[in-house]
């Protein structure tokens, strides 16, 4: 294959990927107190050296009671930022674009590890208070949230600034706001959790106000020179909940500020009812839709596993980037063994050259 697009640099303000090959965030569960660990200089380290073209860490909280669990990571103090810029200098120096994400677990905080089972941990057990647009719990088991009161908004649209400050400082190349999977700026978006009525609840305009301020407070942190991502959840995947046609909309409304850079498409996670017809590239459709409707970036992810898929999706314009989350998982490499599948030409490390052959 002729200069394959999944190989080609892809410019984003004042970077340029190397290819469009994404790590996806993905929660490790590991953090100590929100610091990263060597686990995940390890992890990160290694999709860096195996070709990525753009490294994300897992999601990083802005403040202690946003975390899902106590071994989520946290960008809100020193310790945080300088364990952070160690990685980033490690993955910038194996030409891969250094990337973080960012969010607050809202209504589905404070729980055990994934694989502890995810149960709601109570305050005086370890746990902590969680805030939500409602006083609606996510489910039936777990903790009620405090509904949330218009200083408690604008204090977390100020945390998500100070967390892009200290990205920034860290040496962070992109920025990624959470938006999905039924976590706090997913919460006032979705109709079935968003009943407020006051300026932050209503019509989709309303709904949306908290995205619009945390991307402002971002922005006044974040440089103009550096890209912003947001990663939403295009379909709640329940009857009366977020549709693709609503998320196109909002995306249009994204597109015309001109600070967003890409939209990551994702869905689901906002109600336990939701009913997800899972296939390889499931997703891809929304990314399709943003892209070529609403006239924004879109990156693609779910269940794409071959180069030649990944291709396929990139060729056919439907979406701007690959985030690969388990299939990099499973095979840090992925990116130096599709160039050879592609017939891409591809910049091994030094200390790997040796394999080439292989």
């Amino acid at each position: 294959m002729a200069d394959p697009i999944l190989f080609r640099p892809l410019p984003l303000r004042s970077v340029t990927a190397r290819n469009r090959i994404v790590l996806a965030p993905m929660a490790q569960y590991s953090g100590v107190e929100g610091v990263p660990q060597d686990w995940h200089l390890a992890n990160l380290a290694a999709r860096a050296v195996g070709g990525a073209g753009i490294v994300f860490t897992e999601v990083a909280y802005v403040a202690p009671d946003a975390r899902i669990s106590t071994g989520c990571l946290g960008l809100w103090n020193d310790a945080q930022e300088a364990a952070f810029a160690g990685i980033t200098r490690f993955i910038e120096a194996q030409g891969a674009v250094p990337a973080i994400q960012v969010g607050h677990a809202g209504r589905k905080g404070s729980t055990t590890k994934a694989w502890e089972g995810g149960r709601p941990v109570a305050v005086g057990d370890g746990g902590w208070p969680l805030m939500a647009p409602t006083d609606q719990p996510w489910s039936p088991a777990s903790t009620v949230p405090r509904a949330m009161d218009r200083a408690d908004i604008a204090a977390a649209a100020a945390a998500f600034a100070a967390s892009a400050a200290r990205a920034r400082r860290a040496g962070f190349r992109i920025f990624e706001i959470h938006a999905a999977h039924g976590y706090l700026i997913n919460e006032f978006l979705s109709p079935l959790v968003n009943t407020r009525t006051d300026q932050y609840g209503g019509d989709a305009d309303r709904r949306a106000r908290f995205l619009m301020e945390v991307i402002d407070a971002v922005r006044g942190e974040w440089p103009a020179d550096l890209p912003l991502f947001i990663r939403l959840s295009c379909s709640d995947w329940v009857p009366g909940g977020i549709t693709i046609d609503d998320t196109v909309e909002l995306c249009r409304r994204i597109a015309a500020r001109g600070d967003i850079d890409l939209i990551d498409c994702s869905s689901g996670g906002v109600d336990p009812r939701q009913k997800i017809a899972f296939y390889p590239g499931y997703q891809v459709p929304f990314a399709d839709a943003i892209r070529n409707k609403a006239g924004i970036a879109t990156g693609a992810v779910g269940m794409i596993q071959s180069p030649y898929q990944a291709e396929e999706v990139l060729a056919n314009g439907r979406a701007d980037l690959i985030f690969l989350g388990r299939t990099l998982l499973a095979d840090p490499h992925w990116p130096l063994r599709a160039a050879r599948t592609l017939g891409a030409p591809v910049r091994w490390a030094d200390q790997y050259l040796r394999a080439t052959t292989f």
